[in-house]
């Protein structure tokens, strides 16, 4: 049995959603070059969904997913994830330590790519349902977390004082191990919580 792929209109709403974004968000961002760097990974799933339509279509569950993780992205390019306006408020009027917004991009960034992890090992029958799926989904999200790091890294040797915005880390001296950290509960919360709603949509004919 073939899994339920997502329909045509719903990857033509997706991707109309997506441009819209980054039209709306690219439009006078708070800083040009954080804009780029952090709505970059929505432009890259964007390009791959299309490239790959005629032969590979992710399940409703997911692509909506990816659909919410891009939103995310490209509000946080827009404002930088420092200074969303709505969480400024929330930091304000609680008086938390610091803007949480990117706490919930670094949440996403485990939650989102452990189901497409998922799906793509399913349907490529590299493993079966099971505790080695789980464990496997969930490494993939640390080491595209980390990776993330290493850039936000690199990012900073190479333009100084001109990455902070990108960088995000609003003075934390643990910023880098809280946003793994985060990750790492984004990807066993989407395994845990999506897992049986996401094989009704795979289907018995995978593993």
């Amino acid at each position: 049995m073939k899994p339920a792929t997502a329909s045509p209109g719903m990857h033509l709403a997706a991707a109309a959603g997506w441009v819209a974004l980054l039209a709306v968000t690219g439009w006078a961002p708070k800083d040009r070059l954080t804009w780029f760097l952090e709505a970059a990974p929505a432009m890259a799933a964007l390009a791959v969904i299309a490239a790959l339509y005629g032969r590979w279509r992710l399940t409703p569950l997911v692509l909506a997913l990816v659909f919410a993780h891009g939103v995310v992205l490209m509000v946080g390019a827009k404002y930088t994830y420092a200074e969303v306006p709505w969480f400024s408020w929330l930091r304000d009027e609680f008086g938390l330590a610091r803007n949480y917004y990117d706490r919930v991009g670094h949440f996403m960034q485990g939650f989102v790519p452990a189901m497409v992890a998922r799906e793509i090992l399913l349907r490529n029958a590299v493993l079966p349902r099971g505790r080695w799926l789980f464990f496997l989904a969930t490494c993939v999200c640390l080491a595209i977390s980390a990776s993330y790091e290493l850039v936000e890294w690199w990012v900073a040797l190479a333009t100084g004082e001109a990455a902070e915005a990108f960088l995000g880390t609003q003075g934390d001296p643990w910023d880098t191990q809280w946003d793994m950290f985060l990750a790492l509960v984004g990807a066993v919360s989407a395994q845990a919580l999506l897992a049986r709603a996401h094989d009704r949509q795979l289907g018995p004919g995978n593993p």
